[in-house]
This record gives C-alpha cells, structure tokens and sequence, in this order.
C-alpha cells in the first residue's frame, strides 16, 4: 500500500497533465468535428426527397452514400479503423494519414459521428409530426420549421445519448496509443515498462480516466436538469 501511494504521488501528476495535453484535446477535437458528420449526416437521412426527378435522384445517392457510412463505421472495430487509417492508407501513398494526429481525430471523428447521427435521427424523428404541420400552417418555409421548431427540441432529448458518446470517447482515446499517440494510457504503459509496476500503473491511469469521465458526468447532469425546463 505505501509502495502504491508513492507511486501515485510519483507518476499521477505527470499522467494529469498528460491527459490535459494530449487526452482532452484529442477528445474535444474528435467530438466536434464527430457532431458536424453527425448533423450533417442526420439531416441528409431524414430529408424528405423533393418533387424535381434530377434533384430527387441527387438526393437519393446522398443519401446512400450516408447509409453507407454510417454502416461501415458501426460494424467495424474502432482498433481496426485506426489500422487503416494510420497503417494502411500511409502504404496506398496517402501523405496525409502519416500523421498519427491526424488519423487519429480523422477516425475518432468519423467513428463518432456515425453513432451519434443515429441519435440525432431519432431524435429528431421524435418531433411530433402534428407541430411540424402547424409550423408550417403560419407560414414558416421547411428550413424555418427546422430551424425553430424541431432542431431546438431534438438537441434537447440527444443530450442524454450525446453525453454517453463523448464520455465513451474520452476512454476510447486510449487506443490511439496504438499508433503512437503519447496519450495517459501510452505513458503508463512505458512508465510500466521501466519500474515493472504494471498492476499499479494501470490501477492509477484507471483512477485518471474516471475522475474526467465522472466530471463529465457531473456535467451532464446539470445540462439535463437546465433543458429539462423548456421540456413543459
């Protein structure tokens, strides 16, 4: 036990700090640029095909190609897709992924975003289709109906499933270490490795993960109970 607190006294200033450098950041960036293809993706998904036949048909391969996205990244592992990204890509002459930032939040983003799409679909497939037809009885155009009826009440009921996704971000950042991002779980690896504390170290990047993950928590709680009253 007194081994285990001065390591913790040792090494959790420096795994902290690490996470503030590198894990938060990762996560941060992933998780806006995953709400973007979320969105995006969402809206394509629920748009309603318009009467014109070319732009019908234009739509139609948008939103195929949203399908199909979205499919891709949720039957496939997150370990696998930083694989080729980062491993493969690089090999087919891709410059751009040799960067392990880069695929990183390239993956992290994608990865995200097609899971949460499917939470801002449903939510706003949630919408009563009765308010949307009377939004539009005053005269509101499509993009209005959206814009001020149905967008506002969706945000509000994906919060819940949207917290749960950048929470689970957060610890699926761990895996980056695989392609040699200096994140928490990396370091307590190659501190590991020299002290031989193996059992301690992952207890205490362990103990890092949650005191972020129960913050964010905390957070969410707090962003539900302050929505929760424009639900009445």
């Amino acid at each position: 036990m007194i081994d285990f607190f001065n390591l913790a006294v040792q090494y959790l200033p420096e795994l902290f700090l690490t996470a503030l450098k590198y894990t938060l950041p990762l996560t941060a960036i992933s998780f806006f640029f995953g709400l973007i293809f979320a969105s995006l993706t969402a809206l394509v998904r629920v748009a309603k095909l318009p009467q014109n036949e070319w732009a019908a048909a234009l739509l139609q391969i948008v939103k195929w190609i949203a399908n199909a996205y979205v499919w891709f990244f949720r039957s496939t592992p997150l370990i696998v897709q930083l694989f080729i990204v980062f491993y493969g890509l690089p090999n087919a002459h891709i410059a751009l992924f040799q960067s392990a930032w880069v695929s990183a939040i390239t993956v992290f983003s994608l990865n995200t975003g097609a899971y949460a799409s499917e939470t801002i679909r449903a939510s706003i497939s949630s919408v009563p289709e009765v308010q949307k037809q009377a939004a539009e009885s005053l005269g509101m155009t499509r993009a209005q109906v959206y814009l001020y009826v149905v967008l506002p009440q969706a945000a509000r009921i994906s919060i819940p499933p949207l917290s749960n996704s950048l929470i689970g971000l957060l610890k699926d950042t761990s895996l980056a270490s695989v392609i040699t991002i200096v994140e928490i779980f990396y370091l307590s690896q190659q501190i590991a490795a020299a002290n031989y504390k193996v059992l301690s170290m992952y207890i205490l990047v362990a103990m890092v993960y949650a005191f972020f993950t129960s913050i964010l928590s905390i957070g969410q709680h707090y962003l539900e109970k302050y929505t929760s009253r424009f639900a009445q």
